[in-house]
């Protein structure tokens, strides 16, 4: 079970549109010329918790809200995000040191990690929610690897799996860009 919560945004996607929700993840587009990588298998099935949060990167930001890819209820697949920063590795995190924000449960591997994040989550918390940026880039969501990611300019990024990052790596600024545009219809459609 795969349970999508949702959280604020960043000022770029809500400069971009609102997102609204719905109670069920829409399901991968299918097309003949994408590899079978690129798709995750959907979910037997999903719900969606509302948190709505004020965006703390202006005073006049409105509310906005965004998906969150949350495995077994953790958010990206118990990942300490923090550690892609500090370590420059994918290291598990543990409900030892866990966080609550925004509705979704974060883990991390120390206590001066879980503190990081608790002080400043929009620093550390990956683009498009944690789900695959070239997923995202190609108009649709899918799960996550932890262990497939990039920071690029200080910005996490997380992909299905080595071969599809190894795809998005091949034009990094353009799936970026790409993925910042589709990034909130894509989010309301979970």
């Amino acid at each position: 079970m795969r349970p999508l919560l949702l959280v604020p945004m960043t000022l770029l996607a809500i400069a971009a549109a609102s997102c609204g929700t719905k109670t069920a993840m829409s399901e991968p587009p299918t097309s003949t010329s994408a590899p079978v990588t690129e798709t995750a298998p959907a979910p037997e099935s999903s719900e969606t918790v509302a948190a709505t949060t004020e965006a703390t990167t202006t005073p006049a930001a409105e509310t906005a809200l965004l998906a969150v890819y949350v495995q077994d209820s953790v958010a990206i697949a118990g990942a300490d995000p923090v550690a892609y920063f500090t370590d420059s590795a994918y290291v598990p995190g543990t409900s030892e040191f866990s966080h609550e924000w925004s509705g979704a449960t974060w883990h991390f591997a120390r206590a001066e990690n879980r503190d990081a994040f608790a002080a400043n989550p929009e620093q550390y918390a990956p683009q498009y929610g944690g789900f695959c940026a070239w997923a995202v880039s190609q108009g649709y969501s899918a799960a996550v690897d932890p262990e497939a990611w990039k920071i690029v300019d200080g910005k996490l990024y997380l992909n299905y799996d080595q071969n599809v990052q190894a795809r998005w790596a091949q034009d990094i600024p353009g799936n970026i860009a790409k993925a910042d545009t589709n990034w909130p219809e894509v989010a309301a459609n979970e």
